[in-house]
């Protein structure tokens, strides 16, 4: 497998990062983004880029993991529907056809892009453009994500958010089991589906997990 992966330094990103690398079936990794990772690895290459509109087209990879993506909380309607919509296929536009791509969409997204939620009705409308494009598509639709192994979100709230949370992450998972993961199961989840599919194109937070479940994990992973 050669993956692409867009948004390897955000919180999710970065648990993708670490599955890929850790995963003896990738063979290698193009992260793609505005800044560098500051990583090295003999699998990863780094394609670092202001513009992410102004990307030539992207070939020699079979997969595209594509957790690029920011919160709607204090951010314009109009640079929020660019980054969350127009980037997003901007993107998938750049990649061959066939390409399994992989998007990191959210919990509550509106399909029917009728709903009340503009951030709902954004990513549901991204979804839909997605699954109309030649490419092997599937959506992950994550809950509450709790980081793993020193991976930290970029967001100062969230920061705090987390670390007030960890303690009790083990309770939640317990009693909620539907709505909550971990960045080391979303980077799992993703190469599962990548390499073996799934039976549904969207992945709910359930789906997240048992997709997950099935990844066969390397030693000492």
């Amino acid at each position: 497998m050669r993956v692409v992966l867009f948004g390897a330094t955000g919180m999710v990103g970065q648990g993708v990062l670490r599955e890929c690398l850790l995963d003896d079936r990738v063979e290698a990794v193009l992260a793609v983004g505005r800044s560098p990772l500051g990583t090295e690895h003999p699998k990863l290459t780094e394609l670092v880029r202001e513009d992410l509109f102004a990307l030539e087209p992207i070939t020699g990879y079979d997969t595209c993991f594509y957790c690029l993506g920011v919160s709607s909380v204090g951010v314009a309607p109009g640079d929020y529907e660019r980054i969350t919509y127009q980037l997003t296929l901007s993107v998938a536009g750049k990649l061959p056809a066939d390409t399994t791509f992989v998007y990191v969409s959210g919990a509550g997204t509106d399909s029917s892009e009728r709903g009340r939620v503009r951030w709902a009705r954004v990513k549901g409308a991204t979804e839909n453009a997605l699954a109309k494009l030649p490419l092997r598509t599937f959506t992950f639709r994550p809950g509450y994500i709790q980081p793993l192994h020193g991976i930290t979100s970029k967001t100062p709230l969230y920061r705090t958010l987390y670390r007030v949370v960890m303690p009790f992450y083990p309770v939640l998972r317990r009693f909620l089991p539907q709505v909550v993961t971990t960045t080391e199961e979303i980077g799992s989840a993703m190469l599962a589906v990548a390499e073996s599919g799934y039976e549904r194109t969207i992945l709910e937070n359930a789906d997240i997990v048992t997709a997950a479940a099935r990844r066969d994990r390397p030693a000492g992973s």
